[in-house]
């Protein structure tokens, strides 16, 4: 068992609590049961998995996976499981896993995707993965100066839905809009100067909502490459919506009327 916050493991772990070694151990964290098994029911691929010996005892088939799975198994004491993980109160294990090399993968030209620009809220980029999924949406696209997709919250906040929904990092969105355009994709942009309002258009069709940073929106840029511009009606007073709250009701919207259609 391990019990030395001194030991090169458990420094190696806690280094991945930052970007930069993200980046440069081409690892990230996973924190929790409900994410391990996530990861374990698409066969993510694991490198390390510490636990306490209360969690091992208390999860014994999951346990049985991991050790199947992942090369290296450690008993950890609750005071380095503490300092592996980032979360105040976590629950008794902590993993690691490579980062996907894939994610700067070109986008599809299909069905309905949902193009996040500067996004920097890990819970907002969370949120947004997790409803997507939940909405049907195929893919997902983030600008390169967003958060981290690994960020280790932006996995909790997608409650799992991280592993599951198709998702690229895009180092020039403007080139990937336009061939998306090229392809017959309707591009749709969220404006708050916009005349239509988002349920007045229609969306059943091969589309990309494009939704921007937190506190700016989206740059003009982006916003004029829209084929068509939308807005949420809010009340008078009423500056903005949170950008999750805007892309739930974009996606939901988009999927109402795709069962109508049916």
């Amino acid at each position: 068992m391990l019990t030395s916050l001194q030991n090169p493991l458990v420094k190696q772990i806690r280094k991945l609590h930052t970007a930069k070694e993200r980046r440069e151990q081409q690892m990230f964290l996973l924190e929790g049961t409900h994410l391990l098994e996530e990861a374990i029911a698409v066969d993510y691929p694991l490198v390390t998995v510490c636990c306490t010996l209360e969690w091992q005892e208390r999860h014994p088939q999951l346990w049985n996976s991991i050790c199947q799975r992942s090369p290296r198994t450690e008993l950890v004491s609750p005071e380095v499981l503490k300092a592996l993980a980032t979360t105040i109160q976590p629950d008794g294990v902590v993993a690691t896993a490579p980062r996907v090399s894939n994610r700067a993968q070109s986008l599809p030209v299909t069905g309905l995707g949902l193009v996040l620009e500067t996004i920097q809220d890990p819970g907002n980029l969370g949120t947004m993965i997790r409803t997507a999924a939940a909405s049907g949406v195929d893919w997902l696209c983030l600008s390169a100066d967003s958060v981290d997709l690994d960020n280790p919250k932006v996995l909790r906040a997608s409650a799992g839905q991280w592993f599951r929904l198709p998702m690229s990092v895009s180092s020039d969105l403007i080139a990937d809009i336009s061939q998306c355009r090229k392809q017959g994709m309707q591009v749709v942009a969220t404006v708050p100067t916009a005349t239509l309002t988002y349920w007045e258009v229609d969306l059943r069709r091969p589309t990309l909502i494009l939704m921007g940073n937190e506190g700016a929106g989206l740059s003009d840029n982006l916003s004029i490459m829209a084929d068509v511009q939308v807005k949420i009606p809010l009340s008078p007073g009423v500056e903005s919506l949170n950008v999750a709250v805007a892309a739930a009701l974009m996606l939901y919207e988009a999927q109402r009327q795709k069962s109508f259609s049916h």
